[in-house]
């Protein structure tokens, strides 16, 4: 499966490292013959260098652009040309951080390189606000989705490693609420409730083209799955929920997003102004009428109403960019991105029509609890986020080093 954005951030490592593992053989074969390497998904890559490149001159956020065709170029060797698209996004001043970005790990000892990573740390400093909030001492989980169940007063977290979901206490005493192996699933991914009746949806993914969304009711036991059976190659990964019980829900390998009725059993597309460059993170606004949704190069709005979807504005020095988790509260967009090199969690005021950001807060960045978050769940006031998700050591389905791993830890950031 080739897609730049890949690159961008690890949204989706069992994906991810199948490729690099790929491209790392293609490329011993070519040195061997002596041809230059050129990875595997080159031509994939450079046609969505091509899209990104069409919407740079009127996009609302240039760096989030220069930064995926720095990325891009930087993937296919094309080291001059991406630290000169690096520079031009670094001195917009929005945030990227190149310093933990995987496509840059060559450039480390560059005093270029290292020089943009400083301007930046300076004009973006250590936040350090989040505490230690759950702890669950299964080590090999490797956890991607959280949910809330303010009924049962209970958190949910998925496993993409043991291909279940967990269910944890505020005190941190964890249960299997849907044990490995017992209904068979796919890695789980997104999770989320149903605001009518409290049961529990979630999608899965093998990270080679089949998906699946799966209903279970507060006991875990499983009510339905449901697939696309288009022929196509599917990557479900988050979902929100309507109050009608439509779910819409991101396909992150098929670069589309879709609405999934209930009752008809049935997924539609869910059409968007532009090509989407690996959707990942979803949000419903609190009147059920909007949806906002993350790819690589930011956040766009849809209305839910007339089907209506515009790109947001993130404003002067901010982006929406590379947000895996992305979560709607009090008018604000809660972002966890992880897609911008270094990872951080973010909180941006939106204006009253959704179209622009008025203030963006940096809540979390560069601290003990950024090594690899990715999603979250809100709670009253308070923010729930997997800080440590060692997504980057899942290969292929399997766990690259135990040794490495550590008690899965969940911080709490109170929000603004």
């Amino acid at each position: 499966m080739s897609n730049p954005s890949k690159h961008l951030r690890v949204f989706l490592v069992i994906v991810t490292l199948v490729l690099l593992t790929t491209q790392a053989a293609f490329s011993q074969q070519e040195e061997m013959r002596g041809a230059p390497a050129e990875p595997s998904d080159a031509s994939e890559v450079r046609r969505q260098t091509t899209v990104v490149e069409k919407l740079l001159p009127n996009f609302p956020d240039r760096g989030a652009a220069l930064y995926f065709l720095a990325a891009s170029k930087q993937h296919l060797g094309e080291t001059l040309e991406a630290m000169k698209l690096l520079k031009e996004c670094i001195a917009l001043g929005e945030g990227f951080d190149p310093s933990a970005g995987p496509e840059y790990a060559g450039l480390h000892t560059s005093h270029e390189f290292t020089e943009l990573v400083e301007k930046v740390h300076r004009e973006f400093p250590v936040e350090a606000h989040a505490r230690l909030a759950l702890v669950t001492e299964e080590k090999n989980l490797i956890p991607e989705g959280l949910a809330w169940d303010p009924a049962r007063k209970m958190f949910y977290l998925s496993s993409l490693a043991q291909k279940k979901i967990v269910q944890i206490t505020p005190d941190s005493h964890v249960s299997d609420f849907v044990p490995a192996n017992r209904d068979h699933l796919l890695p789980v991914l997104g999770i989320r409730l149903d605001p009518r009746d409290s049961t529990v949806w979630a999608n899965t993914e093998d990270g080679l083209g089949k998906a699946e969304l799966v209903h279970f009711d507060s006991n875990g036991n499983l009510l339905g799955r449901f697939t696309i059976s288009d022929g196509a190659q599917h990557g479900f990964n988050d979902l929100v929920i309507r109050q009608t019980g439509e779910i819409i829900l991101t396909d992150s390998l098929n670069n589309q997003v879709f609405r999934f009725d209930p009752v008809q059993k049935v997924f539609a597309l869910l059409p968007v102004h532009r090509e989407l460059l690996y959707p990942n993170g979803i949000a419903l606004s609190a009147n059920d009428k909007t949806v906002f949704v993350a790819d690589a190069i930011g956040v766009l709005r849809i209305d839910l109403q007339n089907l209506a979807s515009q790109d947001i504005n993130p404003g002067l020095h901010s982006t929406l960019a590379g947000a895996d988790g992305l979560y709607w509260y009090n008018g604000s967009l809660i972002a966890v991105q992880n897609g911008i090199g270094s990872p951080r969690i973010a909180a941006f005021k939106l204006s009253d029509d959704g179209l622009r950001v008025t203030k963006t807060t940096v809540l979390e960045n560069r601290s003990t609890f950024t090594s690899l978050p990715t999603t979250g769940a809100i709670r009253g006031s308070d923010f729930y986020f997997i800080s440590n998700s060692h997504i980057d050591d899942l290969n292929a389905g399997r766990i690259l080093d135990v040794t490495q791993l550590e008690p899965v830890r969940i911080a709490i950031l109170h929000l603004p």
